[in-house]
């Protein structure tokens, strides 16, 4: 989940943002950037949303420490450490329950 989170932001910052902002007034680059930073952001949002539950309810589950759940949840909100969260989450809960792999 949060490599989709970490995806839809990059393409955010890196594509729709410039778009919005630098494509010159009434373009059709600007045009575009403007649908990409709305649909997709919306999007993120509520991916994000629905990402720090379900790493709450896994946090519960797997009994994690406080400081790693807390830095697993605010891990996804900086592009690209996202992607590091979870292959460190996922190596986390495959050490503690090996049956999980």
């Amino acid at each position: 989940m949060a490599n989709i989170v970490g995806v839809l932001l990059i393409i955010l910052i890196l594509v729709g943002v410039p778009l919005k902002y630098l494509a010159a007034e009434g373009s059709g680059a600007q045009g575009l950037g403007e649908n990409i930073t709305t649909y997709l952001g919306i999007a993120h949002g509520w991916l994000y949303m629905i990402f720090l539950v379900m790493a709450a309810l896994l946090a519960r589950k797997a009994r994690w420490t406080i400081p790693f759940t807390i830095g697993t949840l605010l891990a996804g909100t900086i592009p690209i450490v996202s992607f590091w969260a979870e292959h460190r989450a996922t190596k986390h809960v495959h050490s503690q329950h090996p049956a999980t792999k």
